[in-house]
């Protein structure tokens, strides 16, 4: 077991280093942890952090992986809190202390043994990962874009195949290159708009037996009557025509009823051929959430939680961002899984867990929808903006849009480093992009 704090400090454990739980841990270690008025605990199965919008790009090449990604030792150092590296695997609700599992290394070996660590307070953030419904072959042949490692797994198999194509002695067969995506939301929209664009850069690398206009196909497959159906018509619309103007094939009303190791095969009898398959559509909790510790999960394994996001069973244990059921009342509903609600929340609970400590009442939080914005890699970038000023919904698009989606990846490293450190990095990044390829070839 671990605990080596002074017996007067407060053990606040946030488990999961995502957009959410990476700022919660910054900021409460900025108040409490650097004054001394709590001991500051983050849990996460990575070492290290990168922001989960970022990944299609990952997966594209448009973005390395190595220029992004921040170190959890290097920010808990800087930010007065700790970090345990470990994968949660248990509850303990009455002695107060999670379990995590052995950290093993890529070839088995045990690096850090199964321990617990004890908490005061235990606040859940660990997100959510795809959710394939059980379809066959899914899990086996179709890549989801949940982490860092399966982003980079992806961008590794395009290169190969592309690398591949190139080097063959015989020409190109008909669908060798061809992409599928299941799913049209928004991490299957953006990430079709950037292959568009990243495969024609690589190809311009010396591959020059490749047609990127007739050799590679990219497939968009979505259950639903539209693309990205949590949003507006109009917004959907929109970025339907700049899909098609991108030769994207999009298939709507079609549900997938297996993935194979040659594509995609569909409830109305389609068989669609793929190289690659990426599954884009639907999530869930994380499986080790499912009623763990006694605690309330929906079908999905979120946990539930009031509006003061204290689980339903447990004042003690706080949950909020993707795996987290919060209610919205103004709505009737719950609040979405997105990147905003998860910076929303984590801001709330800085402002709530001092109060938690001292006992007092805590406030509701309020959801605030600001909008969407869904990128299209350098051919747009389109939107809706809300709150008080617009009165309603005002929808954006072009190079006003593409600023405002960088802003939000701007934001989030704001929150985590402060404005000098952010301004110094944009800089470096700025005259570094002059002298490097903008696509990642390898």
């Amino acid at each position: 077991m671990i605990d080596s704090r002074p017996a007067s400090l407060h053990r606040i454990v946030i488990v999961g280093g995502g957009a959410g739980g990476l700022e919660l841990a910054t900021r409460l270690g900025d108040t409490l942890g650097r004054r001394r008025k709590a001991l500051i605990t983050l849990v996460d199965k990575s070492r290290t952090h990168l922001w989960k919008p970022l990944l299609h790009q990952v997966a594209a090449g448009s973005m390395d992986l190595n220029d992004h990604e921040l170190d959890y030792l290097y920010q808990a150092r800087w930010h007065h809190f700790r970090f345990h590296l470990g994968r949660m695997e248990g509850l303990d609700r009455e002695r107060k202390e999670i379990h995590l599992a052995p950290t093993l290394d890529e070839t088995g070996r045990e690096v850090i043994p199964a321990r617990s660590v004890p908490y005061d307070t235990l606040v859940l953030s660990v997100g959510s990962t795809t959710n394939d419904f059980g379809t066959p072959g899914a899990a086996r042949h179709a890549i989801s874009l949940d982490n860092p490692g399966q982003a980079a797994l992806f961008h590794s198999r395009l290169i190969n195949a592309c690398l591949r194509a190139n080097a063959q002695s015989g020409p190109l067969q008909p669908r060798q290159l061809d992409i599928a995506i299941i799913g049209a939301g928004a991490t299957g929209v953006e990430l079709a708009a950037e292959l568009h664009n990243t495969l024609r850069e690589f190809v311009a690398f010396g591959l020059d037996r490749i047609d990127p206009e007739r050799d590679i196909k990219l497939t968009i497959i979505e259950a639903a009557p539209k693309i990205l159906p949590a949003l507006p018509e109009r917004l959907s619309n929109e970025v339907m025509r700049l899909l098609k103007k991108l030769k994207v094939d999009v298939l709507l009303g079609e549900r997938v009823t297996e993935v194979t190791d040659k594509g995609v095969k569909t409830e109305s009898g389609r068989d669609i051929p793929a190289e690659l398959v990426v599954w884009a559509a639907g999530i869930k909790a994380p499986n080790f959430l499912k009623d763990i510790g006694g605690l309330e999960t929906n079908r999905i394994n979120q946990l539930v939680v009031h509006q003061t996001l204290q689980t339903t069973r447990d004042p003690h244990v706080f949950a909020f961002g993707d795996c987290a059921n919060c209610p919205w009342p103004e709505k009737n509903g719950t609040i979405p899984p997105r990147a905003q609600s998860a910076h929303q929340q984590a801001s709330h609970l800085c402002r709530m867990l001092p109060r938690h400590l001292q006992g007092k009442p805590l406030e509701p939080f309020r959801y605030r929808d600001f909008g969407s914005l869904v990128s299209l890699g350098d051919y747009s970038t389109v939107g809706s903006l809300m709150g008080a000023i617009t009165r309603g919904s005002v929808m954006i698009e072009g190079w006003f849009a593409g600023i405002m989606y960088r802003s939000l990846y701007k934001m989030h490293e704001y929150a985590l480093h402060g404005f000098t450190k952010v301004a110094l990095d944009t800089l470096a990044r700025l005259i570094t992009r002059r002298t490097e390829p903008h696509v990642k070839l390898h």
